[in-house]
C-alpha cells in the first residue's frame, strides 16, 4: 500500500516553472518496487493522465500535451517523486495528484487496486 502527499504547487505566470514533489510512504512493498506517475484534473475535465516512471527510471512516458516541457524523476532512497514543469501554459491549470501506476513508454494508468488519493497540489497558470 502507498500513501502519497504532494506539495509544490503554487501561482505561477505564462512561462514560468513550477517543481512538484510527492513523498510517499509505503506498507509491504517498498516504494522503488512501484511504477509512479503524475495526473492532473482541470475543472470540468476528466482525470488525465500526465507522465509516469518505472521503478528503475527506466522507461518514462509523458502524455503529449506536456511533451518537452515536464520532466519526471524519481528518488528511490528518498521514497519521492517529482515532476518539473517549465513553460507552463494556461492549460496546466489543474490540481495535480501523484500515485502508483502501470507505465509503459506510450501509456499509463492507476494501479489496480490504489484508493487512497492524495489531496493534490493545486497548479494556477495565469495568462
Amino acid at each position: 500500500e502507498v500513501q502519497v502527499v504532494e506539495s509544490g504547487g503554487g501561482l505561477v505566470q505564462a512561462g514560468g516553472s513550477l517543481r512538484l514533489s510527492c513523498t510517499t510512504t509505503t506498507s509491504g512493498l517498498t516504494f522503488d518496487v512501484y511504477s509512479m506517475g503524475w495526473f492532473r484534473r482541470a475543472p470540468g475535465k476528466e482525470r488525465e493522465g500526465v507522465s509516469c516512471i518505472t521503478s528503475r527510471s527506466s522507461v518514462t512516458y509523458y502524455s503529449d500535451s506536456v511533451k518537452g516541457r515536464f520532466t519526471i524523476s524519481r528518488d528511490n532512497a528518498k521514497a519521492t517523486l517529482s515532476l518539473q514543469m517549465n513553460s507552463l501554459k494556461p492549460e496546466d491549470t489543474a490540481m495535480y495528484y501523484c500515485a502508483p501506476v502501470t507505465c509503459r513508454p506510450t501509456s499509463m494508468g492507476t494501479r489496480s487496486g490504489f484508493e487512497h488519493w492524495g489531496q493534490g497540489t493545486q497548479v494556477t497558470v495565469s495568462s
